[in-house]
């Protein structure tokens, strides 16, 4: 159960009602705090619809976040959205070898993708051979975005932790099909 509230749309100020055009948990709890929930969306926004990242490559590292961290709430949201961005059950399966340091098919750029994600959520930082490694794919754009997107999807699963913002049931069905290890 979430330590704060989930607010609906009814229980806004009009000029906030535009928060929740996704009503799901995440922003129905950021609204607490319109301000930050503009922020906050806004960079969200961004990473999914104007970044120049390739998207595969995006929501795979997001999925690679909420993996490693066990979040439940952003791992099956994050399939759902992946499967929109060319995001393939091969994919994912790929991912959760690659985590548990077994082969995949999975192509070099993306292996080192989710390397770098893997050394961000366990040591702060990209360690400089993967950096130096996704650079010779990735403009100067692109890494940046790339990067940003790690730390700022490291920075969403500690949020939705602290304020144990409760995953909606539809997204069980996502945990069937990959179950999360304990």
């Amino acid at each position: 159960m979430a330590f704060l509230p989930y607010v609906d749309e009814e229980k806004l100020a009009p000029e906030h009602r535009d928060l929740l055009t996704r009503k799901i948990n995440l922003s129905r709890l950021l609204v607490n705090s319109p301000g930050m929930a503009r922020s906050f969306l806004g960079l969200g926004s961004y990473i999914r619809h104007q970044s120049e990242l390739d998207p595969r490559l995006r929501e795979l590292a997001i999925l690679q976040v909420g993996w490693m961290t066990r979040s439940e709430y952003e791992f099956t949201h994050h399939v759902k959205i992946g499967r929109d961005f060319g995001v393939t059950n091969d994919d994912i399966h790929g991912m959760i070898a690659e985590t548990e340091g077994q082969a995949s098919s999975l192509d070099s750029l993306t292996r080192a993708v989710l390397r770098g994600t893997r050394e961000m959520v366990n040591d702060l930082a990209m360690k400089e051979i993967t950096f130096t490694e996704i650079r010779i794919s990735l403009s100067p754009e692109h890494m940046t975005d790339l990067v940003a997107t790690i730390a700022f999807y490291c920075g969403v699963v500690r949020l939705l932790a602290t304020m144990r913002v409760d995953n909606e049931p539809e997204y069980q069905e996502v945990l069937d099909e990959f179950p999360m290890p304990n």
